[in-house]
């Protein structure tokens, strides 16, 4: 499709495979690249070093591994590291609590406080300081996408809905159906011209006035304070967009008409938000500034 700045949301004015795929890698992809246009040179070069990969696909490229690596049998333990089950009541109640909903086995919050200190580590060796790389590219993404912050039928994956006639589940429309109808197939290319339009909402467009809040509160001190700053924001539309009149409504329609109107700008400006945090947290690991 043709992108134009008005296919923007008008916001600022007024999760095919159950759960596999965070925001599906046409989303992954795109933040990634959100994220390339912000990051300073010096940040550039230490993740590229990183990953080894000189080329200006850098991010996106590693973007949507670990949801491969995490259906192997070395990777299958960071299964829960791209969610935490928020077990709150939409549409009636939204909320997450970290020492509540972060379960036994990790979740994607105290993941990105582990990966975060393990990728400025001088002791790991290198495949492994390249893996928390990924995983920070990575879960960056998830916890910008609601029903990655959420306990409900798995996220939304057991809540069974159709979106343009085919059937599918809420997780998988919020993930795949709604960025792949606006934006095309999960390629690179379509991804760099997503993430380029997004590029110039932040710059120069709707979110030039709100960017800056975006990075409130982020500190490497910290890490699980900032993530829980991520999911509590991602969390809330669980109620306000994702779900707004309950499950029941949601079923018994198709989502690839009004709802798909309506949620579009919820997924465009979580996709934004989560390549500019990640810009700002790799330029974080990178001088201590976020630089933005």
């Amino acid at each position: 499709m043709k992108f134009s700045v008005t296919t923007l949301p008008a916001l600022l004015l007024a999760s095919t495979l159950p759960g596999a795929l965070g925001w599906g890698a046409l989303g992954h992809y795109t933040v990634a690249y959100v994220a390339s246009h912000f990051v300073t040179n010096k940040t550039k070069q230490k993740f590229q070093r990183i990953l080894g990969d000189d080329s200006t696909d850098y991010l996106a490229a590693v973007a949507a591994y670990p949801d491969t690596y995490r259906n192997t049998a070395i990777g299958a333990f960071t299964a829960p590291f791209h969610y935490i089950d928020a077990l709150d009541a939409p549409p009636d109640s939204c909320n997450v609590d970290f020492a509540r909903d972060c379960g036994i086995g990790g979740c994607i919050v105290s993941a990105i406080s582990n990966y975060t200190t393990r990728v400025q580590s001088k002791r790991l060796a290198a495949e492994d300081v390249k893996l928390a790389a990924e995983m920070i590219i990575h879960f960056l993404g998830d916890i910008h996408q609601p029903l990655h912050v959420e306990n409900l039928e798995l996220g939304g994956n057991g809540i069974k809905v159709t979106f343009g006639g085919v059937a599918t589940n809420l997780h998988a429309v919020w993930d795949t159906s709604i960025p792949q109808k606006y934006a095309g197939n999960a390629t690179l290319a379509h991804a760099a011209e997503w993430a380029t339009i997004l590029t110039a909402g932040i710059k120069k467009g709707p979110y030039k006035r709100v960017a800056a809040s975006w990075l409130k509160g982020m500190t490497l001190k910290d890490p699980v304070k900032s993530a829980m700053t991520w999911a509590t924001d991602s969390n809330s539309y669980v109620c306000s967009a994702v779900l707004p009149d309950g499950r029941n409504a949601t079923e018994t329609i198709d989502l690839s008409g009004e709802y798909y109107t309506e949620t579009l700008p919820i997924v465009q400006i979580q996709i934004a938000k989560a390549g500019y945090r990640l810009a700002g947290w790799l330029n974080l690991i990178a001088s201590g500034k976020t630089c933005l």
